[in-house]
């Protein structure tokens, strides 16, 4: 990828659809060798674009999905203990166990577990792996700490082997829903980028490259209908991920055409909370429709 325009080509062979701002973002991470932080509402895109970067460049990706309580043990590397016991029963019952020589041949890479922070680290067919570090925002602050060294240098230590750096640096993208502040001083070490809900133009572009079987009109209505959803006082907005499944839901219902009962009974693919839900029931979801066909309609 030797340009911005080169970028956008890539994604869209692999379906992602961008704009230039974020393929420039990608472009300079790329050529920079920067981490890449990007931030938005869940279901924006943010996890799609390292698959579509690993496809596009024949990587491998590696994805440490975060959670709360995550620590750097769980993230870089465990010891097989099943497979050490079965070693140790085995020395004592050959009756030839020396417990120095075993201790060593206990703790080597046969019996090593690498987790995803590890995995990164260690060369990969096809070059350095893109190195996915899903909703930071999910983990807390000293889980951050560790992350920030480890990226400073590309390198992890595993007490009983030394240290072990990475031959050549991955590509990293690091995601967050913003369900917290992500500490300024790991923003500092990579590129930022806002990933906001996209235009109607730019959403449809994605509908009919992820659902390229709905009809023209069909595609309208779904994209028109979920981004005036947008503009609801909702306890969860429809992402565009809820977009195309809901397209996608429709198509196997054979719709043609959105109508209020269909919209009643396919809420729960656009919709994850009840209370959403039960809001856009009966006569809410039909003067929606109204209001989208009325913006739809040919001036």
């Amino acid at each position: 990828m030797q340009s911005i325009d080169d970028v956008q080509a890539a994604l869209g062979e692999q379906n992602y659809v961008c704009g230039r701002a974020l393929a420039t973002v990608v472009f300079l991470s790329l050529k920079l060798g920067r981490p890449l932080f990007l931030e938005g509402e869940a279901g924006v895109g943010k996890t799609e674009i390292a698959k579509a970067i690993a496809a596009a460049l024949g990587r491998r990706l590696i994805r440490l999905q975060c959670y709360e309580g995550l620590d750097a043990a769980s993230a870089v590397y465990e010891w097989n203990f099943a497979e050490q016991m079965i070693a140790i029963r085995t020395a004592e019952a050959s009756g030839g166990a020396d417990r120095d020589a075993l201790k060593d041949e206990l703790f080597t890479e046969d019996y090593l577990i690498a987790r995803p922070l590890l995995q990164a680290m260690q060369p990969q067919p096809g070059g350095a792996p893109v190195l996915l570090i899903d909703e930071l925002d999910r983990t807390d602050e000293p889980f951050e700490a560790f992350l920030l060294e480890a990226l400073s240098d590309f390198q992890v230590t595993i007490p009983e082997l030394g240290t072990i750096k990475a031959p050549e640096p991955p590509i990293v993208i690091l995601t967050s829903n913003r369900t917290r502040e992500v500490h300024d001083a790991l923003k500092r070490r990579c590129l930022y980028h806002w990933v906001d809900y996209p235009t109607f133009d730019r959403e449809l572009e994605i509908l009919q490259a992820r659902a390229p079987e709905a009809a023209e009109a069909l595609s309208r209505e779904v994209v028109a209908f979920v981004q005036k959803l947008r503009t609801e006082d909702l306890f969860k907005k429809p992402g565009v991920a809820e977009t195309i499944d809901w397209a996608k839901c429709l198509l196997a219902l054979d719709v043609l055409e959105i109508s209020p009962e269909t919209i009643a009974d396919t809420l729960g693919a656009i919709l994850k909370y009840q209370d959403d839900i039960a809001r856009l029931q009966g006569a809410e979801a039909a003067r929606l429709l109204d209001e989208v066909r009325a913006e739809l309609a040919p001036a």
